[in-house]
């Protein structure tokens, strides 16, 4: 008998019919011969009008009082849902967070979960029922109720699938699954049937609204196959797997995205010495900002510019950390911009494939969009442009990439591994005291490895033209010349030129300088590059990754040269003299040399 959890969410359970028809799915299941855990939200928009009815009592009403608040939606849902399933003939006993054991810190309104105790929902389903289980919701140490913020109860449903075995989670919404893009900008987007982990934390953290980044990282780390569906219809939707199970072979990109509302900011004249870098994003930090791209370009004359971007509403606050942080490394000033938008394409295939930046800017150039900045990672290239263009901008990338066309088959049949093949490895509650220094909660961050490549070089071009489709002559030069890029960092435009700097192997560095030479501008070439990355599991939804990494070589006195960062991965590059110094000195900071 296997195990399935099952998820509603508030539009999936936003009246009565909608609540039977919830609980004929469950019994569908159960009728099958598997055990089923259902997890379910509040209706509709019932928490908004929580909300809504406590500031109407008080304008900052406190946030352990808004939880016990807010908590009181999905505590309705789970007794009229356990009310349908016994009301269609099968017993059925619904549970609260705090109930079933959910433990979370004392983060009020935006609690992470600790651990969670299986023994009371074992023992109800081993007597034949269907357990409802509230969504969004735990209680800490002391008894008080929390709720788990934004994409809790997804987060809910993959914690319950981790750990109780389950065979999968499936999450039942008000859309048939993941598409290749947002089809309310592309009508042409299809339907994806298998995504892995990675290319969905991307595509949810570009505004890809289907599941929360949290969730995706929790599967991940627990390896839970999650099936985004529609409660309408008995389609097939999306499966988010595994990289094994997710790849398809000849495919370079699997979607695209765009985060509209951004907004950037550049220190200029940052001086190009060890800790420069980590002053400034330790300062910002402490304001509690996540910082979504950050690029750094090589140094002229020892000066830098270091950019990043922010959530448009968070700019302000960024400016008044930028300002400070600009004036404790003595840099030249800040500038910003609120009207930008960000886009991306994401896919396995990338790490095989050549030509995916030239495609992509090469698309860009044939709208007349002009590039404001550039930064890759192994699975995702992004580009900062104006919001003017993100809608002509999303369409033009989505139709290069034949997205319409490479999804438009029937998708295969799919059954994920059995649950005992899967890693499973949770962290405890209470730790030992000689495990004082290990995570304690399932939420906590995983740094998976930090990686050294000792084999690139740096190619630079520095006063190129900031004008539409300049970036994708470049590379298709580079293309042509049979050369492999890795690592692209495009900084801001100042005064109506830009500085352009790309990673390839070190025996291509003068075949790829003397491709790029006729289109203007200076050309160096820095032979020895050491490219250092940090990999992990709830990079996303916990901030500070980059600055330990800063710090950590700013201790170590090594200088950055080059960075740049997506939601699994921060990649710098410094002197290649003092590649294992900072390798060894990264993997002391994350605790690797303890593994």
């Amino acid at each position: 008998m296997g195990l399935l959890v099952q998820k509603f969410g508030g539009t999936s359970v936003a009246d009565s019919n909608k609540i039977l028809a919830a609980a004929r799915r469950a019994i569908q299941a159960h009728q099958r011969g598997d055990q089923v855990l259902v997890v379910v939200s509040a209706r509709g928009h019932t928490t908004d009008e929580l909300i809504e009815l406590a500031r109407e009592i008080n304008e900052r009403p406190p946030a352990r009082e808004m939880d016990m608040l807010l908590s009181t939606g999905e505590q309705i849902t789970v007794a009229l849902m356990a009310m349908a399933v016994e009301a269609l003939g099968v017993p059925a006993i619904s549970f609260t967070g705090a109930q079933i054991g959910l433990v979370t810190d004392s983060f009020h309104t935006k609690a992470r979960i600790r651990n969670i105790s299986t023994d009371r929902v074992k023992a109800a389903l081993g007597q034949g029922r269907i357990v409802i289980v509230a969504g969004f919701q735990g209680v800490d140490e002391d008894y008080n109720i929390t709720t788990l913020g934004r994409g809790g109860s997804d987060t809910t449903a993959v914690a319950l699938a981790a750990v109780l075995g389950a065979s999968a989670c499936e999450i039942y919404t008000d859309v048939d699954g993941v598409y290749t893009t947002d089809p309310r900008i592309v009508p042409e987007a299809r339907k994806i049937d298998r995504i892995s982990y990675d290319e969905m934390l991307e595509l949810a953290s570009l505004g890809a609204g289907v599941m929360h980044s949290r969730s995706i990282e929790f599967a991940k780390k627990y390896g839970v196959p999650i099936h985004v569906r529609s409660s309408l219809s008995d389609a097939p939707g999306t499966w988010i797997v595994a990289e094994a199970d997710a790849r398809r072979l000849g495919v370079p990109v699997n979607g695209a995205a765009l985060a509209r509302e951004e907004a950037r900011i550049t220190i200029l004249g940052v001086p190009d010495r060890p800790g420069a870098v980590h002053r400034i994003f330790h300062t910002i930090s402490k304001a509690a900002i996540v910082v979504d791209m950050i690029v750094q370009n090589v140094a002229v004359d020892g000066k830098a510019e270091v950019s990043f971007t922010v959530a448009k509403d968070d700019l302000p606050e960024t400016l008044s950390a930028a300002e400070e942080a600009a004036g404790a490394v003595d840099a030249d000033g800040v500038r910003h911009d609120a009207n930008v938008s960000k886009v991306s394409v994401v896919g396995l295939g990338m790490r095989t494939h050549t030509g995916v930046a030239t495609t992509m800017f090469e698309a860009l150039a044939a709208e007349g969009i002009n590039i404001q900045m550039i930064t890759t990672s192994e699975i995702k290239i992004s580009v900062l442009i104006e919001r003017t263009h993100a809608a002509a901008a999303l369409r033009a990338v989505h139709k290069a990439f034949l997205l319409d066309e490479i999804h438009a088959e029937a998708p295969q049949p799919f059954r994920p591994s059995p649950a005992g093949e899967r890693p499973l490895k949770l962290v405890p509650l209470v730790a030992s005291d000689a495990d004082a220094d290990l995570p304690r909660g399932m939420e906590d961050l995983v740094i998976a490895g930090v990686d050294l490549d000792e084999t690139q070089a740096n190619v630079a071009l520095f006063g190129v033209p900031d004008e539409p489709g300049h970036a994708a002559r470049v590379f298709r030069a580079i293309g042509d010349a049979g050369v492999m890029v890795d690592m692209i960092v495009q900084n801001v435009s100042l005064d109506g030129l830009t500085d352009l700097s790309f990673t390839v192997p070190r025996e291509s560095a003068e075949r790829a300088a003397e491709a790029v030479r006729p289109f203007g501008g200076t050309v160096a070439v820095e032979p020895e590059l050491a490219k250092l990355a940090v990999a992990g599991v709830g990079m996303r939804t916990h901030t500070g990754v980059a600055t330990a990494m800063f710090r950590a070589l700013a201790d170590a006195s090594i200088n950055i040269k080059l960075i740049n960062t997506s939601e699994v991965r921060v990649n710098v590059g410094a002197d290649r003299a003092n590649g294992q110094l900072a390798l060894a000195c990264l993997r002391k900071a994350f605790r690797l040399d303890e593994a």
